[in-house]
């Protein structure tokens, strides 16, 4: 079974998906030889279209913030009572988000996404796994396995639910805890709507905490074009509905190919998958030489993730297994 003492530890297993350069640099090839399974990024993006020169030239006006921020609650059914800020990713305010209570302890249940641990210990919080806390992490559906969580697991002061891969499954979404007190829930857009490189992201929650993390992120946060873009995607509903129904006949496709091959289903999202294996590193450099990029975690020598490949990339995919 997995390890996931280092995972507690969020300066030596900050660790990341991506890394492709490192990649090439030690298996050869060039970017574009190689399958990049190693993120949860929907690798059918939305459309780019419908930008302005003035989107490049202007600083964004509110009136555009104002449109996003009007589609983002419809979007995601934001409770009225609740604000919402844009932000150049979702890892701009989780940054951010230790410095809107005094540093004292915050329990974030391992193994997750290990920036929040990271940014919390960056402002002299205490992370712990367990227990009572002044603080609350929680990653709904969690990076890497795939939990989700309940109403009463939002029982901190202050409280973070990353929602970044839940647009997938919007059934669990706890958006209706957004207008409580102490209560910030996040939103990224890249992973989704598969268009990372934009840098856009949403923090959700109450206005006196969303009002101080607007202070911290200062004005013209977002750019132009994300702020179009973000718009017209969250405003196309039938991209949406669709996109999630092709990403689950994808993660089952996925899950047949790697359990004929001898991995077990750990759990994930239709976005990614995180198999047991019995050396991940081996399966690594086997799909590597194949120039298939994969994820493996510093705190597990069994733990295998894959995002889903393009179109033109199951065929390399099934061939490297």
């Amino acid at each position: 079974m997995a390890s996931h003492d280092e995972n507690l530890n969020p300066r030596a297993a900050r660790d990341h998906g991506g890394g492709l350069d490192g990649a090439i640099a030690t298996y050869g090839g060039s970017r574009d030889d190689w399958v990049d399974l190693s993120t949860g990024i929907n690798p059918h993006p939305y459309e780019v279209s419908g930008l302005t020169p003035s989107d490049w030239t202007e600083l964004p006006d509110h009136g555009a913030f104002e449109r996003l921020t009007d589609a983002a609650r419809r979007f995601w059914s934001v409770p009225e009572e609740a604000a919402i800020l844009p932000a150049p990713g979702a890892s701009a305010v989780i940054a951010r988000i230790p410095a809107l209570a005094t540093p004292a302890r915050v329990q974030i249940t391992t193994p997750t996404y290990n920036e929040h641990a990271a940014a919390f210990v960056a402002q002299d919080w205490s992370v712990q796994p367990n227990g009572p806390a002044e603080a609350r992490v929680i990653v709904h559906p969690n990076n890497p396995d795939g939990r989700v969580w309940q109403e009463s697991d939002a029982n901190a002061s202050l409280t973070v639910i990353d929602e970044s891969f839940c647009d997938v499954s919007p059934e669990f979404s706890l958006i209706h805890l957004a207008n409580q007190p102490g209560v910030v829930i996040l939103k990224s857009f890249g992973k989704f709507w598969g268009l990372a490189g934009l840098r856009l992201g949403f923090a959700i929650g109450h206005p006196d905490l969303i009002a101080r993390l607007n202070d911290l992120t200062g004005p013209w946060s977002v750019s132009g074009p994300a702020l179009r873009i973000g718009e017209k995607a969250l405003r196309d509903t039938d991209w949406a509905n669709g996109t999630r129904q092709r990403l689950s006949l994808e993660a089952d496709r996925m899950d047949n190919l790697l359990t004929t091959n001898g991995a077990s289903l750990v759990g994930g999202t239709t976005l990614f998958r995180l198999y047991e294996v019995d050396d991940a590193a081996a399966w690594q450099d086997r799909l590597a030489r194949a120039h298939i990029w994969s994820r493996v975690f510093p705190y597990s020598r069994t733990y295998l993730r894959l995002g889903l490949p393009p179109a033109g990339g199951w065929n390399r995919l099934e061939a490297a297994l």
